[in-house]
This record gives C-alpha cells, sequence and structure tokens, in this order.
C-alpha cells in the first residue's frame, strides 16, 4: 500500500490492526504515525487508551507486547504506538506476539532508517495481518514535484523557479522542506500561487543569490552575475558550504551532458530525461551552446579539484571566498 493510500484511509478512519512503518526516509513514517496518533481516539479516550512508547526506553519487544495486548479502559480501541522502534534489538520476536494481541489493540510501529527481511516471519505477518510500509527516499530529481504536490494538497501552488530554488537550497530534507512550506502557508494563507520574491521574503533565500541563479549564469557565461553570487557565497559560506555548491554545479555539468548526449531534444524528452521541470529545458539547451562536451568534461575535472580544496587538501591556506573567485573563473574561461 502507498503512502497516500494509506493516509487516505486513515482520514476515513478505516484502520488496520498492525502498521509497520520503515525505511530511509522518515518524514513518511513520522506523518503516518502522528496522524494515526491524532486520529484514531478523541482527547478524552486518549488520556485512558493511547500508550506512547519510545524504542530507547524498553528492553525488549516482549515490554511492547505486554502493552498491545491489554484491553480498553471505557473504550472500544487501545492504541499503542512504538517510536523509534529501531532501537529495539530484538525486534523479531515481535512475530511470536502478532496472533496474541487483541483485535480491540491498533498497534503502530515507527522503525526508521533500517527495515525488515520481507523473508522472515514477521514481515509475512504483519502483511496478512495489517500493513508493512516501507518508506523510500526521494531521489533529488522528485523533490520538486512532491513540493508541487504537497502545496497542491492544500489549495496552493508554487512557481518552477520557486520551487527551484526551495529544493536546491534545502536538498532531499523532507521535514525541512515542509516546515518551510508551512511558513507561506501560514504567512500567506489567501494567496493561491507563491512566486520566487514570497519564498524569498517569507522563507529568507535569496532569489538573485542562490545556486540556481549561479548555474545560469555559468550556463550563460554572465562572467560579472557568476562572480557576484561567488563572492556573495564566499561571504557567507556557513549558509552556502563550497563542498555543497560542487556538487551542485557537478550535477548541473553532468545534465548538460545528458542533453549533449540525448537524439531527441524536445522539452518534454530533455525535462524527462534531466528529471526537472519543462520550464527550465530552455536553459539548458541555452548552456549547450555555450559548452561543448569536452567543456563539459573539463568542467567537471575542475570541481573534482576544487571539491578536494574545499575539504582542506591541497590549497594551503587559501580561504573559501577566494577558492570561489578561482573556481568561477576557470570553469568560465
Amino acid at each position: 500500500m502507498t503512502y497516500e493510500q494509506i493516509i487516505a484511509d486513515i482520514k476515513k478512519r478505516c484502520f488496520a490492526p498492525v502498521y509497520f512503518l520503515m525505511g530511509e526516509e522518515p518524514y513518511f513514517i513520522d506523518t503516518i504515525s502522528d496522524l494515526l496518533e491524532d486520529t484514531i481516539l478523541d482527547e478524552a479516550e486518549k488520556a485512558f487508551n493511547q500508550i506512547v512508547i519510545y524504542g530507547r526506553d524498553v528492553n525488549s519487544v516482549t515490554e511492547v507486547a505486554q502493552q498491545a495486548r491489554n484491553f480498553p479502559m471505557m473504550g472500544d480501541r487501545l492504541v499503542v504506538i512504538v517510536k523509534e522502534a529501531q532501537a529495539i534489538s530484538d525486534i523479531e520476536e515481535l512475530d511470536k506476539y502478532l496472533d496474541k494481541i487483541p483485535p480491540t489493540t491498533i498497534l503502530v510501529i515507527g522503525y526508521k532508517y533500517k527495515k525488515l527481511d520481507k523473508r522472515k516471519a514477521l514481515s509475512k505477518n504483519i502483511e496478512k495481518r495489517g500493513i508493512l510500509f516501507e518508506s523510500k527516499r526521494l531521489y533529488d530529481n522528485n523533490i520538486p514535484g512532491w513540493i508541487q504536490d504537497t502545496l497542491a494538497a492544500e489549495g496552493h501552488k508554487l512557481t518552477p523557479k520557486a520551487t527551484q530554488m526551495l529544493a536546491d537550497f534545502i536538498g532531499n530534507d523532507l521535514h525541512k522542506i515542509r516546515n518551510e512550506l508551512q511558513k507561506l502557508t501560514i504567512a500567506l494563507p489567501k494567496k493561491i500561487t507563491y512566486d520566487e520574491n514570497d519564498v524569498e521574503y517569507n522563507i529568507g533565500i535569496s532569489k538573485d543569490y542562490n545556486i540556481f541563479e549561479l548555474q545560469n549564469a555559468i550556463g550563460n557565461r554572465d562572467v560579472l552575475k557568476a562572480n557576484k553570487i561567488a563572492a556573495c557565497f564566499g561571504d557567507n559560506s556557513k549558509e552556502n558550504p563550497m563542498v555543497v555548491t560542487i556538487v551542485m554545479l557537478y550535477t548541473y555539468f553532468a545534465k548538460l551532458l545528458k542533453c549533449h548526449y540525448s537524439k531527441d531534444r524536445s522539452q518534454a524528452n530533455l525535462a524527462s530525461v534531466l528529471g526537472c521541470s519543462p520550464f527550465f529545458v530552455k536553459d539548458y539547451l541555452a548552456a549547450l551552446r555555450n559548452y561543448s562536451i569536452a567543456q563539459c568534461v573539463h568542467a567537471i575535472e575542475i570541481l573534482r579539484q576544487y571539491d578536494m580544496y574545499s575539504k582542506g587538501y591541497g590549497c594551503g591556506t587559501v580561504s573559501e571566498k577566494d577558492l570561489y573567485k578561482e573556481l568561477i573563473y576557470k570553469l568560465m574561461h
């Protein structure tokens, strides 16, 4: 069952007896667990029939099973929520107790950054009785789409440029992205479409001095603009660490190589190949005229060299601001 299906069922109050939420992406695990915690019981019932356990606080999964085998007090359901269950070393032993848990109990287990072996008995038993959900991390090229979908569910939109700014600035930390989106919806609840000015004012990401604008300046060979942004990054290296900038620029030139080798350069195909909105394809096509295949390969070689420098290898006492200046010069000359 998908994340969206689970959320939809919970909102319809269609609950499973067991939820085992596992995997690398904590956001989806936390969101499902929190929604169950807020939805199943009302506030009066929670005092008697909702138990929250943290994995680090129990010695064995037996303690979880003992709580789950109790019956509700003055109610129809007992809800047992186990958070940070990855700290429970004998979690596989839960299989011994599942069949003994009464039907009045809903057991929710959050098992972050790990996953069960689906060949073993516990996984198979959970799938028979309830929901075994694997929360997978999103690839970077899926983040903009996730941002758009998350806002759309609340009746809002974000322009492509503003979306990319947010994705580039925060990365793939979905919790952080969700928090920043909430700033927009709280500050501007009646606005339907948010743009880069809204992101700059309410989130604090400069619409002129960000990695997205640096990439475009380099791609357009706009030396003045690229140097202005690089100088700003150098003056604010804590907010713009060079090692992160280099990773983003490497990704940019790797995408340019994909464009060069793509036989079908239609907007739709390149958007698919690059994993970006069709809105940005024109920027990559413009950069192709300024960077040949050989120049893209050379740029990647330069970035590898400055990646080492940014980590303190082979650059002596050169400041990060000066390294930025050198890097931009070499990429554009």
